[in-house]
């Protein structure tokens, strides 16, 4: 009896314990060629991002959470970028000032490939449901100076979130 006590409750747990979130991410300019996943774990210092990317520009991207869970219109349907709180600044992922959208700049290799995790210490892995990742063509200066929205310019990659 004592056996089947415990291996029910290990069931019970592995059924309770919350399985990260993998993104899948397409492309935006090449038919929608898949580029590889950006998975979302909770820790105790924030939404850690492991990247497993490749066939992107090489150098550095803007990537943000992005209101709405779609990649339609090239992207352009996924909305601006996450702002529960209204605050219509783009301060980064560090700043509490501005917008929850900012996560921290990509870094992809020459070869093409993006592994770095990064750690975007303001966001839960429940923030990103309902909601999609988009990568930009350029890098992201976590300001609204010279350029809105820290200067990415275009839409290169998107993931809607799984609920």
């Amino acid at each position: 009896m004592k056996y089947f006590a415990s291996v029910f409750t290990l069931s019970v747990f592995a059924l309770v314990v919350k399985a990260d979130t993998v993104i899948p991410i397409h492309s935006l300019e090449s038919g929608q060629a898949v580029l590889g996943t950006i998975t979302a774990k909770d820790t105790d210092y924030g939404l850690l991002l492991l990247y497993a990317l490749k066939g992107l520009p090489s150098g550095l991207h803007g990537v943000h959470v992005h209101e709405n869970p779609s990649c339609d219109l090239k992207g352009k349907a996924a909305g601006g970028h996450f702002d529960p709180d209204k605050k219509d600044k783009h301060q980064g992922p560090y700043d509490k000032s501005g917008h929850k959208g900012d996560l921290p700049v990509l870094y992809v290799n020459q070869d093409g490939v993006a592994s770095t995790p990064v750690l975007a210490p303001r966001l839960k892995e429940k923030d990103l449901k309902g909601r999609s990742l988009i990568i930009h063509e350029k890098g992201d200066n976590y300001s609204d100076t010279p350029q809105k929205l820290g200067g990415g310019v275009s839409r290169i990659a998107c993931g809607v979130v799984p609920e």
